[in-house]
């Protein structure tokens, strides 16, 4: 399995929350984005293997939905000839500043330790590319 269809998958799961949508989990009308401002960091971390958020000010309603993109997971994972297993870790880190507006950070490791981290800005998310 190569890294690259794990982070696609990554980039699929976050940027459906993002959208605030969530046509994934069957409509899900969140605003993650907002909800980020709200906090004191600035920014809330979604797991999407354990369905959780950091965060003490998250809604009911935003907990519900990251439950259901945990339960959604696995079946995201079929479609795109995956084992959801070989998923150690997937986060996004979602956030909103004056520089980059609504942006969001995927985190993904593999069973066999590959990490990589990749930058969205907007909704949908682009990628974010840095120069050199």
């Amino acid at each position: 399995m190569k890294h690259g269809h794990l982070k696609s998958i990554g980039h699929n799961i976050a940027d459906s929350l993002a959208s605030g949508i969530g046509l994934m989990i069957g409509v899900y009308d969140t605003d993650v984005f907002a909800e980020a401002a709200a906090e004191a960091e600035g920014f809330v971390v979604v797991d999407f293997l354990a369905g959780t958020a950091t965060g003490k000010n998250i809604s009911t309603q935003l907990r519900g939905a990251i439950r259901r993109y945990k339960d959604q997971l696995p079946v995201l994972c079929a479609k795109h000839g995956v084992d959801s297993g070989l998923i150690t870790r997937l986060e996004a880190r979602y956030g909103t500043d004056p520089v980059y507006g609504r942006h969001f950070t995927v985190s993904v490791e593999d069973t066999v330790g590959r990490e990589s981290s990749d930058r969205f800005v907007g909704v949908p998310g682009r990628r974010l590319r840095s120069r050199r």
